[in-house]
């Protein structure tokens, strides 16, 4: 296993590539409008990782193509305003 304190602070990546973002939302949201509010008509793949224990929260795995790291960082930026959307990583 591979801790951040291991990563070469000069680690570049390699863009496009695909991203996973991992999203925790309010359980009765409909994820997936959620999703198309922020990336349009991208292609993108959607799996529930796991629920709160009381069931008040669910995350989910969102995995599409980023362009450059202006793109990147523009989805995280724009999950993290949405008021259902209580954690963006």
């Amino acid at each position: 296993m591979v801790t951040l304190n291991e990563i070469p602070k000069d680690a570049k990546i390699q863009y496009p590539c695909r991203w996973t973002y991992k999203i925790v939302v309010i359980s009765n949201q409909k994820i997936e409008s959620i999703i198309k509010s922020v990336i349009g008509q991208r292609e993108f793949k959607v799996t529930t990782s796991k629920k709160s224990k009381k069931g008040k929260y669910t995350s989910y795995n969102l995995d599409l193509l980023v362009h450059n790291d202006d793109d990147r960082k523009t989805l995280y930026e724009e999950f993290k305003k949405i008021d259902t959307v209580k954690i963006v990583l």
